[in-house]
């Protein structure tokens, strides 16, 4: 029981002491003095529940506005594929003939790490699954 359960409960036994004192004659008097604590007791709990959930709705408004927003739609993905295979095609003939093979692998691996780092950054949990898998299959053994 916390102080203002307390509180209200000497309030309550003071209005019963009041009326066994002044008689019937007081009654209402009383009931509706302690009805009028309750009430107020009652709006200062409301009230303190509704800005509880006002503060943790908007901390979570302003959580949601700082994350980073995904929006990667297919045009976008299909985008970047066919603006990273046309670059590839000069990055290939550079490559290539500059440092011949080695070159063209060099070309090839930057072109295929870029892909790489799109797909990662649209699906972060892609390669975080199978991280999670293989760790719960060594604990196993």
């Amino acid at each position: 029981m916390d102080a203002r359960d307390a509180e209200l409960k000497k309030e309550l036994h003071a209005s019963l002491q009041a009326r066994r004192e002044l008689g019937e004659d007081y009654e209402s008097a009383l009931v509706d003095s302690f009805l009028e604590k309750v009430d107020q007791r009652i709006d200062g709990a409301v009230e303190r529940r509704v800005r509880r959930q006002l503060a943790e709705r908007q901390l979570t408004s302003a959580r949601d506005a700082r994350a980073p927003k995904v929006t990667d739609s297919w045009g976008e993905r299909f985008g970047f594929g066919i603006v990273s295979l046309v670059l590839a095609v000069p990055l290939s003939a550079i490559g290539g003939g500059v440092a011949d093979l080695p070159g063209l692998l060099v070309a090839w691996a930057g072109i295929v790490g870029v892909n790489v780092v799109q797909v990662v950054r649209g699906n972060p949990e892609l390669f975080r699954g199978r991280r999670a898998a293989r760790d719960d299959d060594a604990w196993e053994d």
